[in-house]
């Protein structure tokens, strides 16, 4: 398992390794940074005072260490560059140090915050999304997934699997469209909910309140996918252990069909189901990018996309560097959940 377990991390580290490179030479060759940290009325001097500050006079190779420094948890820094940068860790040196830290990556454009901090702000909402519509996902997918298995061959079967199919080729951004202005407009009246929210709103004489109902369109609109195969999933499962020889023995033993189901059937179907679930959950944080943009929910996706259109490409830059460690971090998990659930993809690694 240690062994397994260590390919996947190495694995994990190349993958993100590649991704900083990428997201370095897309975003950091594009337009003029200095120009638009100071707008287009700077005067020259002081655009050149920002370019040597943020290492533009500099070979592209040599800022692509620079920001590799900068982004990585083992680096080196001057002292000066420590106390101007606030970094924060653990330093062992003279006036050039050794660092174990939190990876810094830099600052905004615009608001001159550290981005680290403008995206910890809109990660819990984007979290709290994923989990909602993986939440809606496996409840809902498991129970239809389970009615299409018993009832097998009937409508309700046919019905579940033609609406999985429908789920799985509807794209996210589309149907979100369509969630927002049908039931977030035209029935707004009835439904009570909006076509744009966030978690909490903010009121200047009240303060902050939990918006509950905000969250009940975004996370459908991302869970119908997940849904749709889960319940395949769900249903294929099934149907492979109701045949089982040990399902027969328990109708023979006059078990009930409930007991046979949940305490027998279904515990031992849903192995795969839990691996995907945990699988999916890494594409919903990578794929909540539209939804969120779509229903101005604010989480990694809607800083991002007004990120791009500011031309705000720290905060770009280290949204996607997030994004793509949690779903590295989340597909190692389920790598491990895979090798705990069946041995013999340990084996075949190995």
């Amino acid at each position: 398992m240690l062994q397994y377990l260590t390919k996947k991390l190495l694995y994990g580290l190349l993958v993100l390794a590649g991704v900083v490179v990428i997201v370095f030479f897309l975003f950091q060759g594009f337009g003029d940074p200095a120009r638009l940290v100071l707008g287009q009325t700077g005067d020259s001097a002081t655009i050149q005072n920002i370019r040597k500050e943020l290492a533009l006079d500099q070979p592209k190779w040599k800022q692509f260490l620079y920001y590799l420094n900068d982004v990585s948890p083992l680096s080196i820094h001057a002292k000066e560059e420590i106390e101007r940068k606030e970094l924060k860790g653990v330093f062992i040196g003279g006036d050039t140090k050794f660092a174990i830290k939190v990876p810094y990556l830099r600052r905004s454009y615009q608001t001159k915050k550290e981005v680290a901090a403008v995206l910890a702000e809109a990660l819990p909402g984007t979290l709290v999304l994923a989990l909602a519509a993986m939440l809606f996902a496996t409840v809902i997918g498991i129970t239809l997934g389970v009615i299409a298995a018993i009832k097998k061959d009937t409508w309700m079967d046919t019905g579940s699997v033609f609406a999985s199919v429908l789920g799985i080729s509807a794209p996210s951004f589309f149907m979100g469209i369509v969630l927002a202005y049908l039931f977030g407009f035209v029935l707004s009246h009835y439904t009570g909910l909006e076509m744009t929210g966030s978690l909490y709103d903010i009121d200047p004489f009240k303060g902050r309140s939990l918006q509950l109902k905000n969250l009940i369109l975004p996370a459908i609109t991302l869970g119908i996918r997940p849904l749709a195969i889960i319940t395949q999933l769900t249903r294929t499962a099934m149907l492979d252990v109701l045949n089982q020889d040990y399902i027969r023995t328990a109708r023979a033993k006059g078990l009930s069909k409930r007991t046979i189901v949940v305490k027998h059937a279904l515990r031992n179907a849903l192995n795969p189901v839990v691996t995907a679930i945990t699988g999916w959950f890494a594409e919903l944080l990578a794929g909540a990018f539209f939804v969120e943009y779509i229903f101005g929910w604010k989480g990694i996706g809607k800083i991002t996309v007004d990120a791009l259109e500011k031309l705000d490409f720290p905060v770009v830059m280290g949204s996607v560097l997030i994004t793509a460690t949690f779903f590295i971090f989340v597909n190692m998990i389920a790598d491990l959940l895979y090798g705990v659930v069946d041995p013999r993809i340990r084996k075949r690694e190995t």
